[in-house]
């Protein structure tokens, strides 16, 4: 059941943290606008003001939210990033040289990067 879900995330990691990041900083923007435009009376931002005292609470778990999301987003773009790297390399040796990370890096994106690894390793004849 944990590896369904594992699987699951891995697949959908970018949408999901795009979306923990726009929740984020909706909340975060909540918590902003309580704070700072209190003296305001508009109906756009009624709905702020109905949360009164909860919206010091929106702030911070819109912050630790939008941590998380640009946290993930970074993350996935830097594997992304060496991966592709280092699968554009037609040396055997230095390919040979970085497996292992690779390997280890590629299990935390989308199973896309696997097949892309195992056609690069066919490529080059390593088993």
């Amino acid at each position: 059941m944990a590896g369904k879900i594992v699987r699951f995330l891995r697949e959908y990691i970018i949408i999901l943290s795009i979306l923990v990041t726009l929740a984020g900083a909706f909340l975060t923007f909540m918590g902003v606008a309580w704070y700072w435009i209190k003296s305001l009376d508009t109906p756009a931002l009624h709905f702020i003001y109905e949360m009164n005292s909860w919206n010091a609470f929106t702030l911070g778990f819109g912050l630790v939210i939008l941590g998380i999301g640009i946290y993930y987003l970074y993350s996935f773009f830097k594997k992304r990033k060496f991966v592709m790297e280092e699968l554009k390399t037609d040396k055997r040796s230095e390919f040979l040289k970085k497996r292992n990370k690779l390997e280890a890096t590629v299990k935390h994106l989308p199973s896309k990067y696997q097949r892309m690894l195992t056609e690069k390793e066919d490529e080059l004849n390593i088993k």
